[in-house]
C-alpha cells in the first residue's frame, strides 16, 4: 500500500510508508528477543520444578488427552527445541512473520485432538521417564540456549524442521514465547497453581502475536467486542 505522508505539499510526491501492522511484523536488524526468551523459559523452569507438577504427573491435564506430564514434557520441550534449532543453517528462506507461521500451521486448522497434527506421542513417551528427567533435559537445554546467545553461535535464520520452514531468529523465538506462555496457564490450571507472572518484556509481544492472530481469524469487530464491551462478549481465540 502506498499512503501520502503526513508532512506531504501540494505538488509534492507522497512518500511510501510501510506500516507494521500491515504485515504483523516488524522488520528490526536487532534480534531483540534474544535476552528475552532465557527469560521466558526460566519462568516455565520453575513450574516444572514444582512438587504439585510431580505429585500429580500421571493425571489428566486440562487439555483433552494429555496428562500433566505430558504437557509439563510438551512445555519443556520449547526451550529444548530452541537449543537444538538455534545453531543449524539452513539455506530455506523464512516467512515473513511469526503470525505466518501459525496462519500456516496443520494443528491450527485441526478440528479434534485426534487429527493426525496433534499427535501427543512424543510428550506422553517423555512423560514416561519421570518428571526428574524433564526437568535435567530442560534446565540443561536453557544452558545450552543461554551459552549459545552469548557466544553468539545461533543463526539470523531458523530452520522448523517439524514444520518444514524457516523463521528469523527473533520470529522463530516470539513463537517459543508464546508457547511457554499459553502452556504455562495450562499446567498451571491443571495443578490448581496460580499462573506464573511473566515480565512485561515477554508477555507484551506473545499479547500483541495473540491478538493479531485473532484478528485475523474474526476480524477487528469481535475482537473489539470481547475486550472493551462486556455486554457484547464473545468467544473468540487466536486459534
Amino acid at each position: 500500500m502506498i499512503a501520502r505522508h503526513r508532512n506531504t505539499r501540494p505538488g509534492q510526491l507522497p512518500v511510501a510508508e510501510h506500516h507494521h501492522w500491515q504485515t504483523g511484523c516488524v522488520h528490526n536488524p536487532v534480534n531483540r528477543l534474544d535476552a528475552v526468551f532465557p527469560v521466558a523459559a526460566a519462568v516455565a523452569l520453575d513450574l516444572i520444578q514444582r512438587g504439585e507438577v510431580r505429585d500429580q504427573w500421571v493425571m489428566p491435564s486440562v487439555l483433552p488427552k494429555m496428562s500433566i506430564g505430558a504437557l509439563a514434557c510438551h512445555l519443556g520441550r520449547q526451550v529444548v527445541r530452541a537449543a537444538e534449532v538455534l545453531p543449524m543453517a539452513t539455506d530455506v528462506l523464512p516467512l515473513e512473520s511469526a503470525d505466518a507461521h501459525y496462519q500456516r500451521a496443520a494443528w491450527v486448522m485441526s478440528t479434534s485432538p485426534d487429527d493426525p497434527p496433534n499427535d501427543r506421542s512424543t510428550d506422553d513417551a517423555e512423560a514416561a521417564l519421570g518428571a526428574a528427567a524433564l526437568v535435567g533435559q530442560s534446565a540443561g537445554a536453557l544452558e545450552t540456549v543461554r551459552r549459545l546467545l552469548a557466544a553468539g553461535a545461533v543463526r539470523d535464520v531458523v530452520l522448523i524442521p517439524w514444520q518444514g520452514w524457516a523463521l528469523c531468529r527473533d520470529d522463530f523465538l516470539l513463537t517459543r514465547m508464546l508457547e511457554i506462555v499459553v502452556h504455562a496457564d495450562d499446567l498451571a490450571l491443571s495443578v490448581g497453581v496460580r499462573t506464573p507472572e511473566f515480565p512485561a518484556e515477554v508477555f507484551a509481544p506473545v499479547r500483541d502475536l495473540l491478538v493479531r492472530l485473532a484478528v485475523t481469524r474474526h476480524g477487528q469487530s469481535a475482537v473489539i467486542s470481547a475486550l472493551a464491551r462486556s455486554e457484547r462478549t464473545q468467544m473468540i481465540s487466536a486459534f
